[in-house]
Parts: C-alpha cells; sequence; structure tokens
C-alpha cells in the first residue's frame, strides 16, 4: 500500500460514511449500512467479536490502517488538516507521546462503560463524534440544498426531488456538534492527528496492537540525511528523525513519510527489518497499556417524505405541541429496557438520521445525554417501520421484524381528562381510537347513565403498544389529551 491508494480508499470509506447520516430516503442505508457496524467501539460495545477480531488482526499485520482508512473521524482530520497543509507546509515536529492523559482518557471510558453511563464515553467515542457532526451540522446543510432542487424542479414541473423539513432535534446536542467540530478543526489544522494519540481511546487500544504489527515504516540509517522532512510531514508528531526512532502507537500508517523522503530512506516493510532498524527507546510500557486495553475490552462485555404534523377535524388551532412529563422515557422498540439502551449506546445519531417518523431525538437528560429518546410531537412509530433496529450498530437497539415490533409494548397510553376536548369545548372527537393500529382505545359515553352522551376515550393497557398515534394526533394543545407513558423494561403482549 502507498498513500496514493490509502487516500482514495479512506476518501470512499469518508463519503460512504457521511452518506449514512444524511440520508432521508433509506437507500444508502440498505447498500452501506455495512460501514457502520466495522467501526471499532460499536462492535466492541455490541460484542460483535469476528469485527473486533479482524480490526485486531488487521491492525497486527498493517498498523494502525483502521485510523487512516476506516475511521471517519480520523479521515475528517486530514481533510482539515489539508487545510492546514495549504497554509502552511512541513508544519509538524516530533513531540513525545502523551501516556498520561491517553490512560486516563481511556480510563474515563472504561470507567463510564462499566457505570453504565455510555453517553458519557460517548463525548470521546470516534465514531459517535463523527455521527453527531454529521447529523447535526453536514445533514441540514444537505437538506437545504435537496429543498433548493426540490423547488427548481417544481418550478419546471418535476418531481424528481421533494422537500424535506429541517429542524433542530436536540439543542444541546448541536453545541456539542459545534464545539466537537471546532476543537477537532483546530487541533487537525494546527498539529494533526491530535485528538487520536491523546483523546480517542480507540487510537490508544489499537496503538497497542499496532506496535507489534507485522508491516512497519522503516528508516534506513544508511540513506538518511537528517534532512527532517519525513518528521515535518508527519501528523501524528510520531517521527524522531534526530534519533531515527518512529513511535509505532502513534503512527496511523498515513505512509506521507514515504513521500516526502527525497533519499528514499522510509520503506514500509515486514516487522524482522524494522526491529532492526528501530532504537529500543521507541517503544512504551507494555504492562501498562495492556492492562488498561484488557480493561477496557472487558468493559466492553459488561418513507418517501417524513411525516408532517397533522390535525384530524380541525377542533384545534394548530401550534406545535409540548413534549409531556413523562415518569419514565420511551426508548426505541428493540432496546428491550431503559437500562440496556443505556448501556449500550454511544449516542452516534444513526438512528436518529434514518427515523422516517421524526419520532427519535437526542435525550436533554444527564444521565442519558445526547442518547435517542422517544417522543411524539411531529410524528408517531408506525408499526410497520423497524429502521432504527436495522441500522444500530452497537447493539442497543436489537434488530427486529415488523411482527416482532407489534408485539412489543414499549409503553401505554395515558388519557388526561382536562385536556380533552369532549370536556375543554364540548366536541366531539375520537381521533385517538380510530387511528391506534393495535385497537387498544375504546370509545364510551361520558355519562355512563347517557347512551348518547359525548363519547371519552379507555385504554386497554395491555393491548396498548406505545407507539404514539393517539398523542400524535389528539387536536388538543399544547398538551395531548393522550400521551404514552415509557416502560423501563419492555413487554411483550
Amino acid at each position: 500500500m502507498n498513500s496514493k491508494i490509502r487516500k482514495i480508499l479512506g476518501g470512499i470509506s469518508l463519503i460512504l460514511s457521511t452518506l449514512l447520516f444524511l440520508d432521508f430516503t433509506g437507500c444508502y442505508q440498505s447498500w452501506f449500512g455495512w460501514m457502520a457496524k466495522i467501526q471499532f467501539m460499536p462492535a466492541l460495545l455490541s460484542l460483535n467479536f469476528i469485527i473486533i477480531i479482524a480490526l485486531i488482526l488487521l491492525t497486527l499485520l498493517m498498523g494502525r490502517i483502521y485510523c487512516s482508512v476506516i475511521c471517519p473521524l480520523g479521515i475528517l482530520q486530514d481533510v482539515f488538516g489539508w487545510f492546514g497543509k495549504k497554509a502552511k507546509k512541513n508544519r509538524y515536529t516530533y513531540s513525545k507521546p502523551m501516556n498520561i492523559l491517553r490512560y486516563v482518557m481511556l480510563a474515563v471510558l472504561v470507567g463510564a462503560s462499566v457505570a453504565g453511563f455510555a453517553s458519557i464515553a460517548a463525548l470521546i467515542a470516534p465514531y459517535s463524534a463523527f455521527g453527531r457532526i454529521a447529523s447535526n451540522i453536514l445533514a441540514p446543510v444537505y437538506l437545504w440544498g435537496n429543498n433548493l432542487l426540490a423547488a427548481w424542479a417544481e418550478s419546471v414541473d418535476s418531481y424528481a426531488f421533494y422537500s424535506v423539513d429541517i429542524w433542530v432535534k436536540g439543542g444541546i446536542t448541536l453545541v456539542v456538534s459545534v464545539i466537537t467540530f471546532i476543537v477537532l478543526f483546530v487541533l487537525a489544522y494546527k498539529n494533526g492527528r491530535t485528538y487520536c494519540n491523546t483523546i480517542c481511546p480507540v487510537g490508544t487500544i489499537l496503538g497497542f496492537f499496532s506496535r507489534f504489527s507485522y508491516l512497519k515504516p522503516i528508516i534506513d540509517t544508511s540513506k538518511c540525511n537528517g534532512c527532517g522532512l519525513c518528521a515535518r510531514n508527519c501528523k501524528a508528531s510520531c517521527i524522531d528523525s534526530k534519533n531515527h526512532a518512529i513511535d509505532y502507537s502513534r503512527c496511523v500508517v498515513c505512509l506521507d513519510c514515504i513521500d516526502k523522503c527525497k533519499q528514499g530512506a522510509i520503506k514500509y516493510v515486514p516487522r524482522t527489518k524494522a526491529e532492526q532498524a528501530a532504537p529500543m527507546g521507541a517503544t512504551a510500557d507494555k504492562g501498562r497499556r495492556a492492562f488498561i486495553t484488557t480493561s477496557a475490552i472487558m468493559a466492553g462485555a459488561s418513507v418517501a417524505k417524513a411525516q408532517q404534523l397533522k390535525m384530524d377535524g380541525g377542533f384545534a388551532t394548530i401550534e406545535d405541541k409540548k413534549i409531556p412529563n413523562r415518569e419514565t422515557l420511551l426508548t426505541p422498540p428493540g432496546s428491550l429496557s431503559a437500562k440496556n439502551f443505556s448501556k449500550h449506546c454511544t449516542a452516534c445519531q444513526l438512528c436518529i438520521t434514518v427515523c422516517e417518523n421524526q419520532v427519535l431525538r437526542p435525550s436533554n437528560d444527564w444521565s442519558k445525554f445526547m442518547q435517542p429518546e422517544v417522543s411524539y410531537e411531529r410524528g408517531y412509530c408506525r408499526p410497520e417501520c423497524t429502521k432504527c433496529s436495522e441500522v444500530c450498530p452497537t447493539g442497543a437497539i436489537k434488530l427486529i421484524t415488523r411482527e416482532e415490533k407489534t408485539a412489543i409494548q414499549i409503553g401505554h397510553a395515558v388519557w388526561i381528562a382536562e385536556n380533552c376536548i369532549v370536556n375543554t369545548d364540548g366536541q366531539k372527537c375520537g381521533n385517538c381510537a380510530r387511528h391506534c393500529p393495535s385497537g387498544a382505545i375504546q370509545m364510551v359515553p361520558k355519562d355512563a347513565n347517557d347512551p348518547k352522551s359525548l363519547q371519552i376515550p379507555v385504554v386497554n393497557t395491555e393491548r396498548c403498544i406505545g407507539c404514539g398515534a393517539c398523542e400524535n394526533l389528539c387536536p388538543s394543545r399544547p398538551f395531548s389529551a393522550i400521551y404514552v407513558e415509557g416502560h423501563e423494561v419492555h413487554r411483550e403482549i
């Protein structure tokens, strides 16, 4: 492999990974959904040992090629670094590894995972960070461009495109995404892969294995003239040109050093030659990193158009609905329980991206920070839709069929008499009963002694699946007269 092939593969990987978060049609997910499942942290949390072992073996063979070819956040940093390179060439310098910081960040990941706060770990997990950037910053721009094309197409009597809603799904998550984007841009613009080698826990884990990789870039001291071009172009700051040493735990195998060396003194060759050329001081503390790495692995074990707000009957003024005060937050069907979901979800936002019904949005609850939650102000969870379970790369949402979804009870409907227009306006309604897909809501006379009196809903909590059709289509504003209360543990009916 040379740097050109690496850049081409990395570019393809970045485009495909980004499209997963921009797609509102479902096409890209069906074609390239596997891109999310081969990422290290999602595979670790979902206990996908085949992917984990494959990535480790790949690292043992070629070094941290995952960081430069597969990880979208790593490749994105290369894009940022390219802008810095245009501003100033040969700007990098060798720096000693910041091992204490690396171990601390890995310990934070392990501790948060063991304690069940996967959302905290998601702040530093690379794929999750990239997902938030793509879904909260890049996706709105992409959708805006789509809407411009749709407007143009409509002006020429073409319907090749259609407009979609653009809305902020989570204010706090947007702020975190913007801050992450700025920090990454500044670090990469000035210092290349600083994040990968000081903060990223995946980089620390794979860095341990990359020290023993079969293929390595080595410096031929007989050809090296000490010009230092390799070090000044090393985005990982891992080449000590004065001592002819390379810190393989930080090397991301970009191979830029080979391209820049005018003497041909650096080659990507098997380990036997690397061991002959590499100084003893280039290795890191094996025992401490092996322990922490092992701990991290153990911790991982522990429709066409988005549905828009509708209203039947014209009984109320159309205004935005407010989120009801649920005692228990709703989690997607397939998540099994709130605890299981919180433990495995990394808040990558992929399920939010593919939700056609605009039901999923990031939570502002600190214990579930930025993790998706279900809410029905803009739509309801259609029984035939299982897309979130199909794309989840971590196992936080188990893959379920349409038939299985109709039997999963994520919550139950609760009627609020004082909000119902039957009581507030004296108007006949019945929206909740008409749209209930499980037949869990029946209309009965308000006055038991007068069969001709206005009817009110009665909920059969044993049949209700918590889809939210009743809550979403209730004409009462700003709070629905019927809402869904979540279940800590999902039930089967």
